[in-house]
């Protein structure tokens, strides 16, 4: 109850009003495109200067030979986050741009070599490099490589290029003490080893001019661990055991190149 100015109580009528448009909602686009019935008459065009948007290719499966030989991409040193080894900020108008976004991968993260970001070693050229430019000598030379890390390696938002960027430019597996578990389970949809030391203690093993090598990979199966053998540059060679969380589902994955080739291969897309 209200009192008006002549201090009489009075009561207001309840607001009365349209629920709905008797005729409906307007909607002159619904946001919905109906899928062309025939997919294959469709041809996505970009324009090939583009810096921003590029077709994706698919990759690759990783072969048993790749993975022996390999060098040390990097070896990262304590805390590396997805803005570590992706960063956000300027780069994010490549996110359509797989080639031009790698040119951030792992720039952020430290190398347990000498302490320094963005500068390691290349043994091709024995060189100190940037991360993204060492991988693309080495990948050009037909040689594989791998990184190392140590624990929660990729904690952070889920950024898909954390995974994506490494494997296009080819990192071959990521051993660590520990990850986090969304960018394991991201490594592994692109079609990586994500691997972790039976003994987290082996990481300290790892020298900036190794040849390395995982061992298995031919009887790859859930639950039965892989193994890396380091061949130092002095003669020496020390191996030790890597654990790996794969299901058979996930194996596919791997054997098909990426969790994207095998749902491509099972419907029998090209």
């Amino acid at each position: 109850m209200l009192i008006n100015r002549k201090g009489e109580a009075v009561k207001l009528d309840p607001p009365k009003g349209i629920e709905l448009p008797k005729a409906g909602f307007a909607v002159e686009d619904a946001g919905y495109i109906e899928p062309a019935k025939r997919s294959s008459a469709v041809k996505v065009v970009v324009e090939k200067k583009s810096e921003r948007l590029q077709l994706l290719k698919p990759f690759a499966p990783i072969t048993n030979g790749e993975l022996q030989g390999m060098r040390v991409l990097i070896k990262a040193k304590g805390k590396c986050t997805t803005d570590h080894i992706s960063m956000a900020g300027p780069w994010l108008k490549y996110r359509g741009h797989l080639e031009n976004i790698s040119n951030n991968c792992y720039i952020g993260a430290t190398n347990a070599f000498n302490d320094e970001r963005n500068k390691v070693l290349n043994l091709e050229t024995g060189q100190y490099m940037e991360v993204p430019a060492s991988a693309r000598l080495y990948q050009k030379k037909g040689i594989g490589t791998i990184i190392f890390g140590e624990e929660n390696l990729g904690e952070g938002s889920s950024r898909e290029h954390a995974a994506m960027e490494p494997r296009y430019l080819g990192v071959k597996a990521v051993v660590v003490k520990s990850f986090a578990r969304i960018h394991q389970t991201n490594l592994k949809k692109q079609g990586m080893l994500a691997l972790t030391f039976a003994n987290p203690a082996d990481y300290d093993k790892v020298r900036q001019d190794d040849r390395v090598s995982i061992l298995g990979f031919d009887t790859f199966a859930p639950g039965k661990p892989l193994k890396i053998r380091l061949d130092h540059a002095d003669g020496k060679s020390e191996t030790f055991d890597v654990n790996h969380t794969y299901n058979d589902a996930q194996i596919e994955w791997v054997k098909s190149g990426s969790a994207l080739n095998k749902i491509r291969k099972d419907f029998g897309m090209k």
